[in-house]
């Protein structure tokens, strides 16, 4: 009985097939299109996501770059409630104080690392609140979070802690609560993403910033020949190939890294208008210069744009550091504390004349 029921299903199989071979062979073809698809994005997905995490950052600060200054030492909570340490830095002299400005480290620094950028800023009467990002110098680290050099949600919820501290403290004093941001690298890219969020952050100074998006992509299609040796075929994916694939990247990275990578190119477009200084060196071979050309086009009026030459990342401040100082200087001068400074301080005729906006 089994036997005649074999044979009767192989027949009916049979007589299928030769009625709807056409169909039958498109959807084989279909099925193993899709199997191909799978297993090619799983292959580019398993090595970029080794990138992704393991790619290490230029060591950028080293230990004798600078010489520690001292301040208050405060412990304040990130939005989340984690503990992390800061510094307040006051200016020397009181009567000439001109706003607060709250300083955001690169990935793999700490807060001490002010001392390159904070000495000019605090003679010209600005005081500098820096902080330690979780997971580094003093700071503590939550969960099974791993810090990377991609700014995430948790330095977002770092930035918005100080920020909301650093406006508290002034509002008991009886000052403004308006406040700069001068954040490096990763540190810029946190304080891009809280910016958008926090409307007394009123002016932004932003070294080697850079979007997660954006520079996975172009690290993606810079290194695909990891991905297919084959050149034909890394040549010839289309934008949209990388968009998925850095979107099933940045899906397969969240949980195994505890937390969720915003997009400061989004972040910008949604950005209430506010004056935004953007430094990047010129041979920087880390994160490209065309990675805050991208995000200066994205930012609303008034921007500026300084790309210093011979700087590698995070390297204009050591490369050109009168420039930087007078630059930086002028641009809180005439942007947080309202001052009359003319923009040729902060962006010479010298410059390109697409850098300001």
């Amino acid at each position: 009985m089994n036997a005649i029921a074999q044979t009767t299903v192989m027949l009916a199989a049979s007589n299928f097939l030769s009625r709807h071979w056409a169909a039958t062979a498109i959807a084989l073809t279909l099925v193993s299109l899709l199997v191909f698809f799978i297993l090619l994005m799983a292959r580019y997905v398993r090595i970029a996501l080794n990138i992704f995490i393991d790619t290490p950052p230029p060591l950028s600060m080293g230990p004798l770059d600078f010489q520690r200054l001292g301040g208050e030492e405060k412990r304040f909570r990130s939005f989340d409630g984690t503990s992390l340490q800061g510094m307040h830095l006051r200016c020397p002299n009181r009567q000439d104080y001109r706003g607060t400005i709250i300083f955001c480290h690169e990935y793999g620094s700490d807060r001490h690392s002010c001392a390159r950028y904070a000495r000019p800023l605090l003679d010209s009467g600005f005081d500098i609140f820096a902080f330690d990002f979780r997971g580094h110098g003093e700071s503590s680290n939550r969960s099974r979070y791993r810090p990377l050099q991609w700014p995430s949600d948790k330095e977002l919820e770092d930035v918005l802690g100080a920020a909301a501290h650093v406006e508290s403290a002034l509002a008991a004093e009886g000052k403004p609560t308006d406040i700069g941001l001068f954040g490096i690298s990763r540190g810029a890219g946190a304080g891009l993403l809280a910016a958008s969020s926090d409307p007394n952050i009123k002016a932004i100074v932003c070294d080697g910033a850079f979007c997660t998006d954006t520079t996975l992509i172009a690290l993606m299609k810079r290194w695909a020949h990891i991905f297919a040796r084959v050149k034909l075929v890394y040549e010839h994916h289309s934008e949209g190939f990388w968009k998925i694939l850095l979107w099933v990247l940045l899906r397969f990275a969240r949980p195994k890294l505890g937390c969720k990578y915003p997009s400061v190119s989004r972040a910008l477009k949604e950005m209430q208008p506010r004056p935004i200084f953007f430094i990047h060196g010129q041979k920087d071979s880390y994160i490209r210069v065309d990675q805050t050309r991208l995000l200066y086009q994205q930012a609303p009026s008034p921007k500026y744009l300084w790309v210093v030459p011979e700087a590698k990342h995070n390297q204009s401040v050591i490369v050109q550091p009168t420039q930087y100082a007078d630059r930086t200087i002028a641009f809180f001068r005439r942007h947080l504390a309202n001052e009359d400074i003319n923009e040729n301080a902060i962006i010479s005729p010298a410059d390109s004349i697409e850098e300001v906006a």
